[in-house]
């Protein structure tokens, strides 16, 4: 890795009161804002009724990252909360779609896959979030609890927790208006979205760890993507204690 791509990246992408770049973007052509496999399995999802049962107050003391679990699985009902919770439709006003985490310009880049190791009624696999149709999305079947964990710089809660999401970018959907800048916004829309699903683990009364040290290529070929127009950025595990 280059020594210095990061000072030359937070230079080259810098606002200038003289010098902004757009990325030439054509309001008649925008990029498509959900990303669907129409040939899954899909598995339907509820939309929260509770998300907490202690004040936002008492869910910022308790927040804590959690790396040890318990092989108790979580519910249906629970991964549903989080899903919508961190990235969910929140509301519908003037043709546009609004979700429960802020975004640049309202593009929404960031796509959301889990790794399932014990959820009640749902198998161990890989799947995709339809945000659109608030439902899950069938890609792998089968135990991937180690495969992730290694690609996690060998980090084993990513084995033992319930449920390991994975956030990844759609490049284009930002840069379609925001050029290279893109980046610096797809980074702190990972940030909020991370942080909403911090907030309401903690308030379920599930444990929570965020990661960022992990092989980036070894998670996409896990999920399936190509690590160029769309890649791994973060990631993080939930549980019960």
């Amino acid at each position: 890795m280059n020594s210095d791509i990061g000072d030359r990246f937070q230079k080259e992408t810098k606002y200038s009161r003289y010098l902004m770049d757009f990325g030439g973007f054509n309001l008649r052509n925008p990029p498509e804002q959900y990303k669907s496999y129409p040939n899954s399995k899909k598995i339907s999802l509820d939309l929260p009724k509770d998300l907490s049962k202690i004040s936002l107050d008492k869910v910022l003391k308790n927040r804590r990252s959690i790396r040890n679990f318990s092989e108790k699985p979580i519910t249906k009902q629970q991964l549903s909360s989080l899903l919508w919770a961190s990235t969910g439709i929140q509301r519908k006003e003037l043709g546009f779609e609004f979700r429960t985490a802020p975004s640049a310009g309202a593009l929404y880049p960031i796509e959301t896959y889990l790794v399932i190791n014990r959820v009640k009624d749902i198998p161990k696999g890989i799947y995709h979030y339809s945000i659109k149709d608030n439902l899950l999305e069938e890609l792998k079947i089968g135990d991937f609890g180690v495969d992730i964990s290694r690609a996690a710089l060998d980090q084993d809660m990513c084995n033992k927790a319930a449920a390991v999401f994975i956030w990844t970018a759609i490049f284009n959907r930002s840069k379609w208006k925001y050029g290279e800048r893109a980046y610096r916004y797809i980074y702190l829309d990972a940030g909020h979205i991370a942080e909403n699903f911090a907030l309401v683990s903690t308030g379920l009364g599930l444990g929570n760890c965020q990661i960022a040290a992990l092989y980036d290529d070894e998670i996409n070929e896990i999920i399936g993507v190509d690590g160029k127009s769309e890649s791994v950025i973060y990631m993080s595990v939930v549980g019960n204690l």
